[in-house]
């Protein structure tokens, strides 16, 4: 747990929101081109808001990027629209919680407004110093990279970025949602079964319930586990 000095500095620490903004095919910056833009880096209004879908007011992307079966992907967050430097914490310091990233096959990734979503990557707790997902995402000038399992069945997905501060206690956490429009080629036949959201969190979860600068806090997962393939 971090200490009471750093619990301190974090309440009188200036708000530091963020956005997941722009996506990698394997090394190649595809920037905005199929990402959902989210209307501004507020948090959503709790876990069980609308906007847990894919984040507050997202805008339909204009293209659906290209990714081969098996290869990698990269997310990522910055606190402003277009400010990538890797200077500034891609989220708030003190923005203590977890980050996780989901995908969902769709008919149309350009239009799709429900879907059933299964986790592929997820950076927790450790309960080390810096071991935080928001830390490692910082640390990492606001990447979350990760696998597209080769088993997939081919077809268009929404690539679903989370990230869940924590900071603020219990019973108040901010999700920041953002998703990118996908089309899965090369794939396998695995079509595995999912959560909704919103409904995949519930307040009384453990992660939500329990005040994180409570020295008896352990990290239990929100949502399904990590589905590998």
């Amino acid at each position: 747990m971090k200490t009471a000095a750093i619990l301190l500095a974090a309440a009188a620490s200036v708000s530091a929101h963020a956005t997941w903004q722009d996506l990698w095919v394997g090394t190649t910056d595809k920037i905005t081109d199929c990402t959902r833009v989210v209307k501004d880096n507020t948090p959503i209004a709790g876990i069980t808001n609308a906007d847990m879908f894919c984040g507050r007011s997202p805008a339909a992307a204009a293209s659906v990027c290209e990714v081969q079966a098996g290869s990698s992907l990269s997310v990522e967050m910055h606190q402003q629209p277009g400010a990538r430097s890797c200077k500034d914490p891609a989220i708030g310091g003190q923005h203590y919680g977890p980050v996780m990233v989901y995908m969902a096959k769709v008919a149309d990734a350009k239009t799709a407004s429900s879907a059933s979503w299964f986790k592929v990557a997820e950076d927790g707790y450790t309960g080390t110093t810096a071991s935080w997902g928001t830390e490692i995402l910082n640390a990492n000038c606001g990447k979350k990279s990760f696998v597209v399992p080769k088993s997939l069945a081919s077809g268009n997905y929404l690539v679903r970025a989370e990230a869940i501060a924590l900071h603020a206690g219990a019973g108040n956490p901010q999700p920041y949602v953002s998703c990118f429009q996908i089309n899965v080629v090369g794939g396998g036949s695995a079509n595995p079964s999912g959560v909704s959201f919103p409904g995949a969190y519930k307040s009384s979860d453990a992660i939500f319930s329990k005040n994180i600068w409570d020295t008896s806090f352990k990290y239990v997962s929100p949502g399904p586990a990590v589905w590998s393939g």
